[in-house]
């Protein structure tokens, strides 16, 4: 009984010494070539972070200019637009280029009604007074991230892309009739069309009556699986884009089968890049290898 005892002293012992001992730390990942740029709160008292990726070629080539792809929801979209992107640059279907997640400075943050305030050209219903205010992005984008993104990162001002999902992607639509010269690709996955009674569409309209061009090309989706409303809406400006006919602008529309609202981002963001960077791409067609 003695050395049963003893045994179990001992045991128990080993068990408290264990409990005792810290837990193993280990570094957090992190995507190689990327950085956070948290940015002064601007004249809206907007506190933006930019979630930064550089290509590969970016320090031993420092004359050279990249072009640069916009994201919008970085918190959440920019992990999947830079692993697309470093498998398309690897098959050389899209050239070196820097990539921006556009997102927002601070801890325990409501995305939700961060992104409504600025990615909704229009008030999102008549109860959603702090919406609507995509004319003040687009503001801040021109005066405070382009330069300081031309400036430390060398991007050619001559060849900006943006890209967005759901809200981003209607704030990606806004921005192509808003300020067309802005840049030149868009990608608008599964965009809100239906805010605000189909707003964007009359937009559309009324830009193509302006019979002004629009210098760019245009990638637009929508999910299988989305609510029939949201696809509906989707499918409305899809369908408009031949009858707009404006003058200058490419576009391609993709249904992405089998997947709901948020499933349909990885392959629309790959086969965005793709099209919108189709004319800088180091090769074109199929694999020679």
């Amino acid at each position: 009984m003695k050395r049963i005892v003893l045994t179990l002293a001992f045991l128990f012992g080993a068990v408290q010494a264990q409990a005792a001992d810290p837990a193993p730390t280990y570094p957090a990942h992190t995507i190689p070539g990327s950085q956070l740029r948290a940015l002064p709160k601007n004249a809206d008292g907007r506190s933006y972070q930019l979630h930064v990726q550089l290509p590969a070629s970016f320090a031993s080539e420092p004359k050279r200019r990249y072009p640069v792809l916009y994201v919008t929801d970085g918190y959440w979209d920019f992990a999947t637009v830079v692993a697309s992107y470093n498998n398309l640059n690897y098959d050389k279907v899209v050239p070196e280029f820097i990539i921006v997640g556009l997102g927002y400075a601070g801890d325990n943050l409501d995305y939700g009604q961060l992104r409504a305030w600025e990615l909704s050209p229009v008030r999102m219903n008549p109860l959603a007074a702090n919406t609507g205010n995509a004319d003040k992005f687009l503001d801040a984008l021109e005066k405070q991230i382009f330069p300081l993104v031309e400036r430390d990162y060398r991007a050619d001002p001559a060849q900006r892309f943006v890209a967005g999902s759901s809200l981003g992607g209607l704030f990606v639509l806004h921005a192509m009739y808003a300020r067309p010269t802005l840049f030149q690709g868009y990608i608008a996955a599964s965009p809100a069309v239906v805010v605000g009674n189909d707003w964007i569409i009359g937009r559309a309209k009324a830009y193509a009556a302006s019979g002004k061009p629009i210098k760019a090309r245009l990638y637009v989706t929508g999910a299988e699986h989305e609510w029939p409303g949201f696809l509906a809406g989707i499918k409305r400006y899809q369908a408009l884009l031949p009858e707009l006919k404006h003058p200058e602008l490419v576009w391609q529309n993709r249904t992405i089968d089998g997947e709901r609202h948020a499933g349909t981002k990885a392959e629309s963001y790959t086969r965005g890049m793709r099209y919108v960077f189709e004319p800088l791409a180091p090769e074109k067609g199929p694999s020679r290898d």
